[in-house]
């Protein structure tokens, strides 16, 4: 059910979500469907890269990311989707066994200029794992349904 509008992202702390453990296999998995590399397929290959060991592909992390902020809030949101991501940085490997944290701000909240009946909110993202070393971090617009909108059922 459709619980948050436009008008309840104001800037600061959304949240934090998670945990989300990050098995072996499902790094394998990932990897030999979208991102056959060897430092996230081959143990051995991977002690010998530079990151030291197997690790998750920087794209399953950000696959993880987007499920994690769909079950904390995106899945309860009048979210009309995203024009896209303004900065994705990497900044450590997803290794096998991670256990996941994400925490969510949101940076600017304004409505849209184009189509009134809805807002643009952006949300920086940032996910770390138990030791609380930040793995990745990404800034991303989101386009959500104002109240008015929402209780009218209109589409925007």
């Amino acid at each position: 059910m459709t619980s948050l509008a436009f008008e309840d992202f104001k800037p600061g702390h959304l949240g934090r979500f998670g945990p989300r453990r990050v098995s072996r296999e499902e790094i394998l998995a990932f990897a030999a469907e979208f991102d056959p590399q060897p430092m996230h397929l081959d143990e051995e290959a991977a002690s010998r890269s530079m990151l030291t060991g197997l690790s998750g592909s920087g794209w399953h992390l950000c696959s993880v990311v987007m499920r994690m902020m769909f079950d904390g809030f995106i899945g309860r949101t009048a979210s009309l989707g995203s024009p896209g991501v303004n900065e994705l940085r990497w900044l450590a490997p997803l290794r096998p066994g991670d256990d996941l944290m994400l925490d969510v701000d949101v940076t600017d909240a304004r409505v849209s200029r184009s189509r009134p009946t809805t807002g643009i909110v952006t949300l920086k993202a940032v996910v770390s794992n138990a030791a609380g070393q930040a793995l990745c971090e990404m800034v991303s617009p989101i386009i959500v349904r104002r109240r008015d909108d929402v209780a009218s059922g209109q589409a925007g």
